[in-house]
């Protein structure tokens, strides 16, 4: 989510329950009861996104899943009486197991979830929420630069006595040189095997 600034005027903390009243063209996330909105994003973070979410979308033609585009509400914690104090809005989110999603999203871990960083959310999504991914479950995290035009990939290790990611570097443009590259120009989604992106595409001009 790009342009994130805590909203502490009374220091309440906030809870599903409460975003069931705002208005749904609202969008704002809560991690552990405090509320943070967004502003708009820009020009390039819609591009990137958009490139992101027609190359699944066409992998998953005639598959099980499906991919969805920001705002989109996960509940990564859901509780029946609404008192949940985590709902993220990630910029993609791909749910293979349907039986989660609702009319206004998704109610547990997703399989994917992608976040296109800018200057004023990389803490936010590097460490706020990807410890909350780490917790839930979600079982691939991806992380965009466009600034580095690269991609952090990071894959739910289950082996060890307690979860933890392995994170892998793909894509280092130079943006000054475009068909230069340190490292893959493609990567795989591991959880939707035989989807490859191709990032050139990504972050083309």
């Amino acid at each position: 989510m790009t342009g994130l600034a805590e909203i502490n005027e009374d220091k309440q903390q906030y809870t599903y329950a409460d975003m069931l009243q705002w208005d749904q063209d609202y969008r704002a996330e809560i991690i552990d009861g405090v509320l943070y909105a967004a502003e708009p994003p820009a020009a390039y973070h819609q591009d990137i996104s958009m490139q992101l979410l027609l190359q699944i979308g066409n992998f998953l033609k005639g598959k099980t899943g499906k991919v969805f585009p920001g705002p989109f509400g996960v509940r990564l914690f859901p509780k029946e009486d609404l008192s949940d104090n985590t709902v993220l809005e990630p910029d993609i989110t791909v749910v293979c197991d349907l039986s989660k999603l609702d009319k206004r999203g998704c109610n547990g871990a997703p399989d994917l979830i992608i976040e296109i960083l800018s200057p004023s959310n990389t803490q936010h999504d590097l460490v706020y929420k990807f410890n909350k991914y780490l917790k839930a479950g979600v079982r691939e995290y991806w992380t965009v630069d466009p600034d580095s035009q690269s991609v952090q990939v990071h894959i739910l290790d289950l082996s060890n006595m307690s979860p933890r990611y392995i994170t892998s570097p793909y894509g280092v443009f130079d943006p000054a040189n475009p068909d230069s590259v340190d490292g893959p120009e493609t990567v795989p989604v591991s959880v939707l095997p035989g989807c490859v992106i191709d990032l050139k595409e990504v972050f083309a001009e």
